[in-house]
């Protein structure tokens, strides 16, 4: 029943080398090809602008490049032009380099709420730096995290939360609580359940739904009311929210941030930032016990340096949060009218802030279905179009999201078949895509 035409031996045959060698064939598990529907998980050879090539070769228009990361579009001039006045400059040295004085100016200029920086190479290291920072400025043990949100680090602290907790002690997920987003309430009975006790709140800011009027400055008078530490993490919302982040936005200023992704367009960068006395609990200017920051070998690597200081100039010099908004407005509209067109619109859902969009896959009953996402993923890659969201990237035109929107149409015509006959199992052609957190292989 399925009359698709794509094939991919090569990339079958590198998944399978890949798997041989790396415990889960990639190296980050949303990349895994248990994300996508059986023999259809492509293995990139090269990218430019919002396209990418296969080891097959065939191209795709690629949504949510990166893990969100590449949000200017693969191999950007100006972000290359930048790395490549360093390479030969040489990248890492014995002592701090005037790159990292020059990276850390621009930072704090461009998110203008924080006083201090300090750069690492990906996010979990930010993060966990600022659950230290907490945890020693408090002298509390607890750790308040946003159970609604899907990820914030791969330590100890966030991953004994998530059904993949074999090899972490259960005395150390303990330490660690949840709160709803959104219900100011809930959280506040928190505090009061551990008085005293939780260092910090963490959260995303913003995610898929816009934050409730006055929840996020609640937060902030709830976190000085009972004496902890404000935490905003930014990886998604810096730069696709303001160039400033969700902070910059909503005009709440937490007292630590961390960002990351789109900050070094693919090169590796991430930053926590905060207040100059918090922040500088991890430096040398000050009289209280020291605090082990952050303290990596490559976190100050000159060309990544150059490449997130040029992202940054180009977010503001070219207005690109602004032209990511109207391309996701533009292919929201899109993919919800194809959808409502072929009669799925109930069942195909696009959700989200118009610069991060992500796509819900609803079976017959109105339940969230990895057999249909399964469904609906084969159809988007049959028509060139790879798509695990709708995270635009500024480097899409409007013929990249009408194309989107045309396959987008073919997709839903199958999702209907499958809906009238309740059961999308003729489509699949093998397993299920299945869900990154989950206890067992």
């Amino acid at each position: 029943m399925d009359t698709e035409v794509l094939d991919l031996p090569l990339s079958r045959t590198a998944n399978e080398r890949l798997h041989t060698m790396i415990p889960g064939g990639a190296h980050t598990y949303a990349k895994g090809d248990d994300q996508y529907p059986e023999n259809l998980a492509p293995v990139i050879s090269h990218g430019n602008g919002a396209h990418v090539w296969d080891v097959d070769g065939n191209r795709y228009i690629e949504y949510g490049s990166g893990l969100r990361s590449v949000s200017l579009g693969h191999a950007h001039p100006r972000v290359l032009e930048a790395v490549r006045r360093e390479l030969d400059r040489g990248s890492n040295f014995v002592r701090p380099s005037i790159v990292e004085v020059q990276a850390a100016e621009r930072f704090l200029a461009t998110v203008p709420t924080a006083e201090m920086v300090k750069f690492a190479k990906n996010g979990s290291d930010a993060t966990t730096a600022a659950i230290r920072l907490a945890r020693a400025a408090t002298g509390r043990p607890r750790v308040a995290l946003c159970g609604d949100q899907p990820f914030f680090s791969v330590d100890d602290w966030f991953i004994g939360t998530t059904p993949m907790s074999a090899g972490i002690p259960a005395a150390t997920s303990e330490l660690t609580v949840t709160f709803p987003y959104g219900d100011l309430a809930a959280t506040e009975q928190l505090l009061t359940r551990y008085q005293d006790e939780i260092a910090c709140l963490i959260l995303e800011p913003a995610t898929h739904t816009e934050p409730p009027p006055g929840y996020l400055a609640g937060l902030r008078a709830l976190a000085d009311r009972h004496g902890c530490v404000l935490v905003f993490d930014e990886m998604i919302t810096g730069f696709r929210w303001s160039e400033a982040g969700a902070q910059g936005l909503y005009g709440v200023v937490p007292d630590l941030s961390t960002f990351g992704k789109a900050l070094g367009n693919g090169f590796a960068v991430s930053a926590l930032a905060g207040r100059r006395d918090l922040m500088e609990r991890g430096g040398l200017r000050h009289s209280g016990d020291r605090v082990f920051l952050l303290s990596t070998t490559h976190g100050a690597e000159t060309h990544s340096l150059a490449a997130a200081m040029a992202v940054q100039t180009t977010y503001v010099e070219e207005g690109v949060t602004a032209r990511l908004h109207a391309l996701g407005e533009r292919l929201a509209a899109g993919v919800r009218e194809a959808a409502a067109g072929m009669g799925v619109g109930d069942h195909v859902v696009v959700n989200g802030r118009a610069s991060n969009l992500v796509f819900a896959t609803l079976d017959e009953n109105g339940r969230p279905s990895q057999q249909y996402r399964t469904l609906f993923l084969r159809r988007l890659l049959a028509g060139g179009v790879l798509a695990p969201s709708f995270v635009v990237s500024s480097a899409l035109d409007d013929a990249d999201i009408d194309r989107t929107v045309d396959v987008v149409a073919e997709a839903c015509a199958v999702y209907r078949k499958a809906l009238d006959a309740a059961d999308p199992t003729p489509w699949l052609a093998g397993r299920p895509v299945q869900p990154v957190f989950r206890r067992s292989a």
